[in-house]
């Protein structure tokens, strides 16, 4: 019972697992964290057409058609993440097509 407690013990390699995964999680919440301003979250271009996997011309299309509000601050073009969502929410078509059970 008197066992030496060391890097190599295999409590101490889970322990230190654990706190690698921890400090993983962290790394990737304070990376991903985006502050509100007045309860809205702001997106740049680059940022939207990554979660909406179209090219950032598309995006501009989008803007140039009224599809997409957005905010243009000098070159800077911010989209509100309720914008984003109305849009989705806008063109959304349900199936119409019943299968066969």
């Amino acid at each position: 019972m008197n066992e030496l407690i060391n890097k190599d013990n295999e409590w101490i390699i889970h322990f230190m697992g654990s706190l690698n995964r921890l400090l993983d999680s962290f790394e990737h919440l304070t990376a991903n964290y985006r502050p509100t301003l007045n309860g809205e979250r702001f997106f740049t271009d680059k940022e939207v057409s990554a979660r909406l996997k179209v090219s950032r011309r598309t995006l501009q299309d989008y803007r140039n058609e009224g599809r997409i509000a957005y905010i243009q601050l000098g070159g800077k073009i911010l989209y509100r993440e309720s914008d984003i969502e109305r849009m989705l929410a806008d063109c959304y078509r349900s199936a119409y097509r019943l299968t066969d059970t």
